[in-house]
C-alpha cells in the first residue's frame, strides 16, 4: 500500500476531551527504550520501582500496587472478578455511564447485582450509601470516583469504614481522577483501587494501576490457582478458583511478588511509560498536581459561563479535570466538535446516554492542565461559536479564565 502525507505527518492534535490526554514528552521517550526480558533482573528491579511509585500515587502503603497489562478496563474487570463469584451479592453506585460497566461486567461474572441509582450530575450521600449496604447485605460494594460521563465526582471518605464494618470488601474504579484529584486508598480505607495513565497520569492507554490492600489480598488468594504447565503439586486455595486466566489477580501477583511465577509476558514498554508517569507525578509534587488540575478546571468554568455558556453539574461535586457545558439551542453540537478538530486541532468530546447530544465534556489533564492549553481551548471554542452564528462576547472567555490563575 502506498504512503500517503497521513503516514508521514500525523496531526498534532491538542486532546481537550474526557480522555485520552496528550502524553508527556517523557514519556514517549521512555517508551522508546529497548526491551528487556521479562525476568531479566534489571527488568524485575524496575517492577519493584514501579510498585513503590505508585504507592504515593494511590495514598498507601499496600504491598499489593502493581500494573495490569491492558487499558483501565482490564484491571476493572481483573479487580471485580478476582473480587467476586458467581452468585455473591455487590452492590454497585451508579451515578453515570461508568456505573453502568461495573454492572455490566458484574452480570457476566453471576453477581447477584442491586444497585443505588444516582441522577446523572448528582452523587450519592454518606447515609444513602450506608442505607443501601444495610439493606443489600453484599459482599462487595463497588462504585467510580470521577465518571467521565457526568463530570462528578462522587466522595469517597467513610466508604471503606461503612464496607468493613458491613463485612464487604470495596472497589473503586479511579481511572479519570487518580494523579489529578486528592486521593487516600489507606485514610479511606478503600480495600481494591484501579485507574489507568491516559488521564491525568499524562501516558498512553495500556497499562493499569492497581492496588489492593491485605484483606482484599486474602480474599484473592484464597482462589489461587496454578497453571498445569506451572504446578509442582502445590495446592490452590480453598475457595473456588478465578474465572478468568488473564484477569486472575492471584496468578498476576505471584508473577509480582518474589516467586515470579511466570502468568504473561509483561507490556515492557507499557511498564516503562508507568514508571515514567509516576516519576512526573511525584516529582512535580502531588500536592501541586492537585492543584494544576484544581485551578484548570477552574478557569475552564468561567471562561465558559463568560461566553453564556451553562455549565452541567454541580460546582460541590465537580471533576477537577472534566467539565460537562450545555450545548446552546439551535448549535449542531458535532459541527462545533468537527471545526474545533479540523480548523484548530482541538479534539472536545460529546457524551453519553441520556446526555448525548445535550453537553460537550472538555478536559484538562495531566500535561494539558495549564494555563496556554485552556486558554487556547476557550479561544478556540469561542471562534467556531461565532461562526456557527451563536452571539459570544469577544474575549470574554480567555479574559475571565486568565483571571483565575
Amino acid at each position: 500500500m502506498p504512503l500517503n502525507s497521513r503516514d508521514l505527518d500525523p496531526p498534532q492534535r491538542l486532546l481537550m476531551g474526557p480522555g485520552p490526554a496528550n502524553a508527556h514528552p517523557r514519556v514517549l521517550r521512555a517508551m522508546a527504550a529497548d526491551l528487556l526480558g521479562q525476568f531479566d533482573p534489571e527488568f524485575t528491579a524496575y517492577m519493584e520501582e514501579v510498585m513503590a511509585l505508585y504507592r504515593p500515587i494511590f495514598g498507601t502503603t499496600n504491598r499489593w500496587t502493581f500494573l495490569i497489562d491492558g487499558t483501565a478496563r482490564a484491571a476493572i474487570e481483573a479487580s471485580l472478578v478476582s473480587l467476586t463469584r458467581p452468585g455473591d451479592r455487590v452492590l454497585v453506585i451508579n451515578f453515570g455511564r461508568f456505573g453502568l460497566l461495573l454492572e455490566e461486567i458484574l452480570t457476566r461474572i453471576g453477581a447477584k447485582i442491586s444497585r443505588l441509582d444516582i441522577p446523572w450530575g448528582e452523587v450519592a450521600a454518606h447515609d444513602q450509601i450506608a442505607a443501601a449496604i444495610d439493606e443489600a447485605a453484599p459482599q462487595v460494594v463497588a462504585t467510580v470516583h470521577g465518571d467521565t460521563s457526568t463530570t462528578t465526582a462522587q466522595p469517597l471518605a467513610g466508604l471503606g469504614a461503612l464496607c468493613r464494618a458491613a463485612g464487604a470488601y470495596s472497589y473503586v474504579d479511579a481511572t479519570a481522577t487518580l494523579g489529578g484529584m486528592p486521593f487516600y486508598t489507606d485514610e479511606w480505607e478503600l480495600d481494591v483501587v484501579t485507574c489507568g495513565l491516559q488521564k491525568c497520569l499524562g501516558g498512553p492507554a495500556g497499562s493499569a494501576p492497581i492496588t489492593i490492600s491485605d484483606r482484599a489480598a486474602e480474599a484473592i488468594f484464597a482462589r489461587r490457582h496454578i497453571e498445569k504447565g506451572l504446578s509442582q503439586g502445590e495446592a490452590g486455595g480453598p475457595a473456588p478458583r478465578i474465572q478468568s486466566n488473564y484477569f486472575d489477580l492471584a496468578m498476576i501477583m505471584d508473577y509480582w511478588s518474589e516467586k515470579r511465577l511466570n502468568h504473561h509476558t509483561e507490556a515492557t514498554s507499557m511498564l516503562y511509560a508507568a514508571r515514567e508517569c509516576a516519576r512526573l507525578a511525584l516529582e512535580e509534587g502531588l500536592e501541586a498536581r492537585w492543584a494544576r488540575h484544581h485551578r484548570a478546571g477552574k478557569a475552564m468554568v468561567a471562561g465558559l459561563r463568560a461566553m453564556g455558556l451553562t455549565v452541567y453539574g454541580q460546582d460541590a461535586y465537580r471533576m477537577a479535570n472534566v467539565t460537562g457545558v450545555f450545548i446552546p439551542e439551535h448549535v449542531d453540537g458535532e459541527a462545533v466538535r468537527r471545526r474545533m478538530r479540523t480548523e484548530f486541532e482541538i479534539e472536545i468530546g460529546g457524551a453519553f446516554g441520556p446526555l448525548t447530544g445535550k453537553i460537550w465534556r472538555i478536559g484538562a489533564m495531566g500535561v494539558n492542565a495549564r494555563t496556554h492549553k485552556v486558554l487556547i481551548t476557550l479561544g478556540a471554542l469561542e471562534a467556531v461559536l461565532r461562526a456557527e452564528g451563536l452571539a459570544v462576547p469577544a474575549g470574554a472567555a480567555v479574559d475571565a479564565a486568565r483571571s483565575t490563575f
